[in-house]
């Protein structure tokens, strides 16, 4: 079920872009077969997260390696005091949604809490992950409880947490891009933390941006996971922008425009439906992990 307020693309099909180099078909088993391992041992792992020392090297460990089971290197730009700051200082983590392998990525550089669709707790296995990483669902299909929500969100990072939200709402191909809600960032003010943007590109090892990755239309997870395994060089960007301090914005849309335009600038596109105000882009010796 659907309602008008809710966020959609118009992305489909026709958006994935042509001419990506592919792996065997063995190669595109073992893959999945790794990253099956992955989750499995993942699984298996979870009583650890009882444990705040091994919570989060535990999440960053199986997120990176779930990554490279799909051969997807991670390249992140900026952002060293974001990685290594000390846990317990909250933050509202955003960026644009392109991508399942999204979450990874955010994950891999520093594990955090999720604000997600009540939806991907019913997927098998992942669900589970996400559900277990403390993560707050939000019920889409119910407006009434978006207020509950935010409040929930809200104690969350008033209580020290970092939160992932994808304020575009839904995924995108890359090329065309949504505009940021503004109702989490409200949360972010009633909590009274910073804001991080970060932007994620797709690209091949040729410098050639794709598409491929994109998780759009009707199609399932699994065709998804699909395409992603039989992908040769594949490239994950995260440029990590510089942190929105509490009280620079006057209200919740203006602290969506600025996050929104602090991502668009680190891409370097501009959202066609406005002009935003840019941030300073970050520019930053590239590190792999």
């Amino acid at each position: 079920m659907s309602h008008a307020w809710m966020p959609q693309a118009p992305c489909g099909d026709g958006c994935l872009t042509r001419g990506a180099p592919t792996v065997s078909l063995p190669r595109r088993i073992m893959r999945i077969g790794s990253a099956v391992l992955v989750v499995a041992a993942a699984l298996a792992s979870t009583p650890l997260l009882a444990f705040a020392r091994a919570r989060e090297p535990l999440a960053r460990l199986i997120c990176r390696s779930v990554l490279r089971a799909f051969g997807v290197r991670l390249l992140v730009h900026g952002g060293d005091e974001f990685r290594r700051a000390e846990p317990g200082r909250g933050a509202l983590v955003v960026n644009n949604h392109i991508s399942w392998l999204d979450v990874l990525a955010v994950n891999a550089i520093r594990p955090m809490r999720a604000l997600a669709k009540k939806e991907i707790a019913s997927w098998p296995v992942l669900g589970a992950i996400v559900a277990r990483g403390g993560s707050i669902f939000l019920d889409r299909e119910r407006l009434s409880t978006l207020p509950g929500t935010m409040a929930e969100l809200a104690g969350a990072l008033r209580g020290g947490s970092l939160v992932s939200v994808t304020p575009e709402g839904t995924t995108w191909c890359g090329t065309a891009s949504g505009r940021f809600t503004p109702a989490a960032f409200q949360a972010a003010i009633d909590g009274g933390v910073p804001v991080r943007p970060l932007a994620l590109r797709y690209r091949l090892t040729d410098g050639r941006e794709t598409t491929q990755p994109a998780f759009i239309g009707p199609e399932s997870l699994i065709d998804s996971l699909r395409r992603v395994a039989r992908l040769r060089g594949l490239v994950l960007e995260v440029f990590v922008c510089e942190e929105i301090a509490p009280g620079r914005a006057a209200g919740r849309r203006e602290l969506a425009e600025l996050a929104e335009s602090a991502v668009r600038s680190a891409l370097g596109t501009v959202h066609p439906q406005r002009r935003p105000r840019r941030t300073k882009p970050v520019h930053a010796v590239p590190v792999v992990l």
